[in-house]
């Protein structure tokens, strides 16, 4: 993929920010309230995860983590709910992306009109570099196991939880598709039902245009703060390299890169990048996806990852694997709302196990 292609599908991926307003928050359409819609409750929390500690970048091991907890949550306090677990994008925090998809608006309005209730769990994976893509890492620490594993713990020791895969959902938007398509892949025992929303970065896709003088720009960097000087493509390279090639004998910035100084492929280091491409390991772990009730993908017609989605889609079917793909009108980020209130909740509402038994 060249520079300009690879720094578009950044960009929509991270909803056009550029690296001087990652703070920015975009705007996204949002559907009608539904009238009547009873109140759900959002808190944010700290959780601590062991699997982060003492990473390379300083990311904190304190993670915030935002959960909505739905209408009936506080008064029928001897009812448990299935957990939804939704992953955010590039670039954003898990909290900019409640402002994108307007929850709790839209998880108020998808129960309003029938889906069961349940509790959705966001947690925030940006770090220095705006994201971790949710991998085990050195230098990042280790988002998968964090989510696959403390977090779940902690969700279902400290809220009234059904505790068990089958009353588990997965989802996750962009960056946040990666990770829910490699941690549904790989750790699918833990879930029961799979959502994947303009999921980026399923293919293996080579150096993506990258050229010596951009390796220079970054190896010239003075420290890992230093890379919001970046423009945004590079600083999204940057973010891949430090999840999927990470050095730890690599300082200020603890990564490889798949292009050496004299605009040279690596390809010791390109052989990483392909080998986190989901579409690369899918087939390793398909008895377990094959677990799964249900798997849903979804994209906009006008998204820049309509056609890794599609791949996706077929590679599963493919194996035998059933799995539903739509293609909405939109964007990247035009109707994520919508689609979490009218499609992603319903999904999980017919999908996931709501049996009160022990």
């Amino acid at each position: 993929m060249n520079t300009n292609k690879w720094n578009t599908v950044l960009a929509a991926a991270a909803l056009a920010l550029t690296a001087g307003m990652t703070q920015a928050q975009v705007q996204t359409l949002a559907p009608p309230e539904v009238p009547g819609a009873a109140k759900a409750r959002m808190e944010s929390i700290k959780v601590h995860s062991r699997q982060i500690e003492g990473n390379l970048l300083g990311t904190q091991a304190d993670r915030d983590v935002i959960v909505v907890l739905p209408p009936s949550y506080d008064r029928e306090r001897g009812r448990r709910y299935p957990v939804v677990y939704a992953l955010h994008g590039y670039s954003i925090s898990a909290e900019q992306w409640t402002k994108e998809i307007r929850l709790p608006q839209t998880a108020e309005g998808a129960f309003a009109k029938g889906t069961p209730e349940m509790i959705l769990v966001l947690p925030n994976s940006k770090n220095v570099y705006n994201g971790a893509f949710y991998s085990n890492s050195v230098a990042t620490g280790n988002f998968e196991n964090f989510i696959a594993d403390e977090l779940i713990d902690y969700i279902d020791s400290h809220y009234r939880t059904l505790a068990r895969p089958e009353s588990r959902g997965l989802v996750g938007h962009s960056m946040g598709g990666y990770g829910a398509s490699r941690i549904g892949i790989r750790r699918a025992e833990r879930y029961g039902a799979l959502y994947l929303m303009s999921p980026c970065c399923q293919s293996p896709s080579g150096a993506r245009g990258l050229t010596a003088e951009q390796v220079k720009q970054i190896q010239g960097l003075s420290s890992a703060d230093a890379s919001s000087s970046l423009p945004f493509g590079l600083r999204g390279t940057l973010a891949l390299a430090s999840a999927w090639s990470p050095n730890p004998n690599n300082s200020p910035l603890f990564v490889d890169l798949p292009v050496d100084a004299s605009g040279k492929e690596r390809p010791e280091i390109l052989a990483k990048w392909i080998a986190n491409a989901p579409l690369a390991f899918l087939d390793q772990y398909a008895w377990k996806v094959r677990r799964y009730r249900a798997i849903a993908l979804d994209v906009g017609d006008k998204d820049t990852l309509l056609e890794d989605t599609r791949r996706m889609h077929e590679a599963l079917r493919a194996l035998g694997i059933a799995s539903t793909f739509e293609v909405y009108q939109g964007d990247h980020t035009s109707h994520v709302a919508f689609r979490v209130q009218d499609y992603m909740l319903p999904f999980f509402g017919r999908n996931l196990s709501f049996s009160q038994r022990k």
